[in-house]
Protein backbone atom coordinates (compact mmCIF):
# COMPACT_ATOMS: atom_id res chain seq x y z
CA UNK A 1 0.00 0.00 0.00
CA UNK A 2 1.51 3.50 -0.60
CA UNK A 3 1.28 6.54 1.23
CA UNK A 4 -1.70 8.58 1.54
CA UNK A 5 -0.78 12.69 1.63
CA UNK A 6 -3.51 15.48 2.23
CA UNK A 7 -3.87 18.62 3.28
CA UNK A 8 -6.39 19.25 6.16
CA UNK A 9 -7.87 22.29 7.43
CA UNK A 10 -5.78 24.07 10.56
CA UNK A 11 -7.39 22.01 13.17
CA UNK A 12 -9.19 23.21 16.50
CA UNK A 13 -7.39 23.07 19.49
CA UNK A 14 -7.66 19.64 22.46
CA UNK A 15 -9.00 22.51 24.51
CA UNK A 16 -12.39 22.58 22.59
CA UNK A 17 -11.73 19.16 21.03
CA UNK A 18 -14.11 17.55 24.75
CA UNK A 19 -16.33 19.12 26.61
CA UNK A 20 -17.61 18.25 30.17
CA UNK A 21 -21.19 18.24 31.50
CA UNK A 22 -22.10 18.16 35.18
CA UNK A 23 -25.35 16.94 35.30
CA UNK A 24 -26.99 17.80 39.37
CA UNK A 25 -29.32 14.80 40.43
CA UNK A 26 -32.32 15.85 43.02
CA UNK A 27 -30.43 16.49 46.62
CA UNK A 28 -28.76 12.81 48.05
CA UNK A 29 -27.26 11.63 45.10
CA UNK A 30 -23.92 12.37 43.67
CA UNK A 31 -23.27 14.78 40.62
CA UNK A 32 -22.79 12.88 37.15
CA UNK A 33 -20.10 14.28 35.02
CA UNK A 34 -20.46 13.50 31.43
CA UNK A 35 -17.53 14.22 29.12
CA UNK A 36 -18.56 14.39 25.24
CA UNK A 37 -16.74 15.21 21.80
CA UNK A 38 -18.21 18.55 20.81
CA UNK A 39 -19.57 19.59 17.55
CA UNK A 40 -16.57 21.36 16.40
CA UNK A 41 -14.76 18.34 16.89
CA UNK A 42 -17.56 16.32 15.16
CA UNK A 43 -17.27 18.71 12.04
CA UNK A 44 -13.64 18.63 12.21
CA UNK A 45 -13.22 14.79 12.06
CA UNK A 46 -16.09 14.84 9.11
CA UNK A 47 -14.38 17.31 7.56
CA UNK A 48 -11.02 14.84 7.52
CA UNK A 49 -12.85 12.20 6.41
CA UNK A 50 -14.31 13.61 3.41
CA UNK A 51 -10.90 14.72 2.21
CA UNK A 52 -9.50 11.83 2.83
CA UNK A 53 -12.17 9.71 0.81
CA UNK A 54 -10.83 12.64 -2.36
CA UNK A 55 -7.33 11.66 -2.63
CA UNK A 56 -8.68 7.97 -2.37
CA UNK A 57 -8.68 6.11 0.77
CA UNK A 58 -11.84 4.21 0.92
CA UNK A 59 -11.31 2.16 3.92
CA UNK A 60 -8.57 2.69 6.77
CA UNK A 61 -5.16 0.72 6.61
CA UNK A 62 -5.04 -1.83 8.82
CA UNK A 63 -1.82 -2.97 11.10
CA UNK A 64 0.54 -0.55 11.64
CA UNK A 65 1.47 2.92 10.10
CA UNK A 66 3.13 5.74 10.71
CA UNK A 67 2.28 9.56 10.77
CA UNK A 68 4.37 12.54 9.49
CA UNK A 69 2.54 16.36 9.90
CA UNK A 70 3.40 20.05 9.00
CA UNK A 71 1.27 22.59 10.88
CA UNK A 72 1.37 25.56 9.08
CA UNK A 73 0.39 28.70 11.43
CA UNK A 74 -1.49 31.63 9.79
CA UNK A 75 0.28 34.35 8.34
CA UNK A 76 -0.59 37.64 9.56
CA UNK A 77 -0.79 40.92 7.83
CA UNK A 78 2.23 42.35 9.30
CA UNK A 79 4.27 39.29 8.82
CA UNK A 80 7.01 41.72 6.86
CA UNK A 81 7.19 43.81 9.38
CA UNK A 82 7.40 41.08 12.24
CA UNK A 83 10.26 39.96 9.94
CA UNK A 84 12.33 43.21 9.84
CA UNK A 85 12.05 43.47 13.73
CA UNK A 86 12.56 39.57 14.69
CA UNK A 87 14.93 38.56 11.83
CA UNK A 88 14.25 34.90 11.74
CA UNK A 89 12.57 34.40 14.68
CA UNK A 90 9.55 36.01 13.28
CA UNK A 91 7.55 33.07 13.08
CA UNK A 92 7.86 32.41 16.27
CA UNK A 93 5.62 35.89 17.46
CA UNK A 94 2.90 34.16 15.29
CA UNK A 95 0.11 32.34 17.24
CA UNK A 96 -0.22 28.44 16.49
CA UNK A 97 -1.23 25.57 18.87
CA UNK A 98 1.43 23.62 19.94
CA UNK A 99 2.26 20.29 17.91
CA UNK A 100 0.83 18.39 21.00
CA UNK A 101 -2.36 19.74 21.14
CA UNK A 102 -2.45 18.99 17.56
CA UNK A 103 -1.72 15.58 17.51
CA UNK A 104 -4.12 14.47 19.94
CA UNK A 105 -7.08 15.94 17.48
CA UNK A 106 -5.41 14.79 14.60
CA UNK A 107 -5.24 11.08 15.47
CA UNK A 108 -8.56 11.12 16.65
CA UNK A 109 -10.24 12.84 13.57
CA UNK A 110 -7.90 9.98 11.58
CA UNK A 111 -9.25 7.19 13.37
CA UNK A 112 -11.45 4.89 11.51
CA UNK A 113 -11.20 6.81 8.66
CA UNK A 114 -7.12 6.98 7.51
CA UNK A 115 -6.54 3.95 10.38
CA UNK A 116 -8.41 1.48 12.09
CA UNK A 117 -7.54 2.68 15.88
CA UNK A 118 -4.50 5.07 17.09
CA UNK A 119 -3.16 1.67 18.53
CA UNK A 120 -1.69 0.63 15.70
CA UNK A 121 0.23 4.32 14.92
CA UNK A 122 3.40 3.36 15.59
CA UNK A 123 5.54 6.53 14.51
CA UNK A 124 5.03 10.38 14.69
CA UNK A 125 6.91 12.61 13.08
CA UNK A 126 5.47 16.49 13.44
CA UNK A 127 7.20 20.06 12.67
CA UNK A 128 5.81 23.44 12.74
CA UNK A 129 6.36 25.35 9.59
CA UNK A 130 7.02 29.33 8.67
CA UNK A 131 3.66 30.78 7.66
CA UNK A 132 3.34 31.26 4.16
CA UNK A 133 0.86 32.83 1.83
CA UNK A 134 -0.81 29.06 1.42
CA UNK A 135 -2.68 29.86 4.93
CA UNK A 136 -2.84 27.97 7.91
CA UNK A 137 -3.16 24.25 7.56
CA UNK A 138 -2.30 21.32 8.31
CA UNK A 139 -0.92 18.29 5.82
CA UNK A 140 -1.03 15.01 7.21
CA UNK A 141 1.39 11.87 5.55
CA UNK A 142 -0.20 7.94 6.22
CA UNK A 143 2.28 5.30 5.91
CA UNK A 144 1.55 1.66 5.95
CA UNK A 145 4.49 0.07 8.08
CA UNK A 146 5.20 -3.22 6.56
CA UNK A 147 5.88 -5.90 9.22
CA UNK A 148 8.28 -8.52 8.24
CA UNK A 149 6.93 -11.88 8.79
CA UNK A 150 8.96 -14.33 10.42
CA UNK A 151 9.94 -17.30 8.94
CA UNK A 152 7.80 -20.46 10.30
CA UNK A 153 9.78 -23.23 8.84
CA UNK A 154 13.57 -23.44 8.71
CA UNK A 155 15.19 -24.97 5.85
CA UNK A 156 16.88 -28.00 7.32
CA UNK A 157 20.33 -28.57 6.11
CA UNK A 158 21.70 -31.91 5.19
CA UNK A 159 24.61 -32.86 7.94
CA UNK A 160 27.77 -31.75 7.36
CA UNK A 161 30.32 -34.36 6.10
CA UNK A 162 33.48 -34.71 7.95
CA UNK A 163 36.76 -33.45 6.45
CA UNK A 164 38.87 -36.51 7.18
CA UNK A 165 37.05 -39.86 9.03
CA UNK A 166 39.01 -42.45 11.33
CA UNK A 167 38.89 -45.64 9.12
CA UNK A 168 40.12 -48.67 11.52
CA UNK A 169 40.02 -51.12 8.51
Amino acid sequence: MSPITVRLPYPISANRYWRTRVITPKAGRSPIVSTYVSPEAKEFKAIVGEMLRSVGCVRPFTGRVAIAYTLFPNRPQDWKTRQRKHGDGWQDTVQCIDLDNAQKVLLDALKGIAFEDDVWVREITARRAEPDAEGARLVVTITPIVTPQPQTELPIAPPAQPAFSFDNA
